[in-house]
């Protein structure tokens, strides 16, 4: 079996980011158990198209935009997110995530698979295109996720998983959140949310506003998702300073900041349970 048939069978059978994606993807309901948190080392990628595979397949999650320009419709990279390459704990890593799909979601109201699942990421955080899933891209991505799960049993999520946890019983302020922003967020994503552009091409600080930005069908769009985030890894190597209820008003502030609009929302949730704070 060649290289692509194996990565796109076993995604299929074990588990075909975003999420993996930005989005805070609740444990799956078949895997209760955790397993430790736990990056590969770079020098356990194997030789050959398989090495070859993940090495490409980093790069496309990490510089996105620049490699799949057709594919991506704003200024992110999957990286903005997923934090340094998907290997940062409640940042939504994808360590571990080969093995815990096919998995359902409640927000497509039926189970699927990784690949589906990184297109989404694709259609929403990136507002743009899918890939073809049997493309070359779409099974180095697949390949890269594949060695970062290295060692985690099938079937079991990683300790920090998603974004991390949130008191969900407070309520946003988002007066109270524009306060925050100013003082916390906008030297780094700028005053009204547009990111900070790089001389060389795309943004140093990615934006979180706007038609550079991800999506009001993101994940990231919704208050409580945004705010986990938000309280885990920002400011930027300061995660954890904010308090929960910090957090919450600054996400429901730049949440709700002007941004492209997916045009499919009406289609999520089929099956109810749509969440307080998903856009309409």
């Amino acid at each position: 079996m060649n290289m692509k048939l194996r990565l796109i069978t076993g995604a299929l059978a074990l588990g075909v980011a975003c999420g993996a994606a930005a989005g805070g993807a609740p444990a799956p309901v078949s895997a209760p158990v955790s397993a430790p948190f736990a990056v590969p080392a770079e020098s356990s990628i194997p030789p050959g198209p398989q090495g070859l595979a993940i090495r490409e397949g980093k790069k496309l999650l990490t510089q996105t935009r620049l490699h799949l320009p057709r594919n991506v419709g704003n200024g992110l990279n999957c990286s903005s997110c997923h934090l340094a390459g998907g290997t940062t704990p409640k940042a939504s890593p994808w360590v571990g995530i080969w093995g815990v799909f096919p998995e359902f979601r409640s927000r497509s109201g039926k189970v699927i698979s990784l690949t589906q699942r990184v297109n989404d990421c694709f259609e929403r955080s990136m507002n743009g295109k899918p890939l073809a899933y049997d493309s070359a891209e779409m099974n180095h991505i697949l390949a890269y996720m594949q060695w970062l799960s290295t060692g985690v049993p099938t079937g079991t999520s990683v300790k920090g998983r998603g974004f991390g946890p949130l008191d969900q019983k407070l309520k946003p302020d988002l007066a109270r959140g524009k306060v925050v922003y100013s003082a916390k967020c906008a030297s780094c994503h700028g005053a009204a949310g547009a990111g900070i552009a790089n001389p060389a091409g795309g943004y140093l600080f990615p934006p979180v506003a706007g038609n550079d930005s991800f999506n009001d069908g993101a994940g990231m769009a919704r208050t409580y998702t945004a705010a986990a985030f938000v309280k885990h890894n920002m400011p930027l190597g300061q995660g954890g300073s904010l308090s929960d209820q910090e957090a919450l008003d600054v996400a429901e502030y730049f949440t709700r900041l002007p941004r492209p609009v997916y045009k499919f929302k009406a289609r999520d949730w089929p099956k109810g349970g749509k969440p307080k704070d998903a856009r309409s």
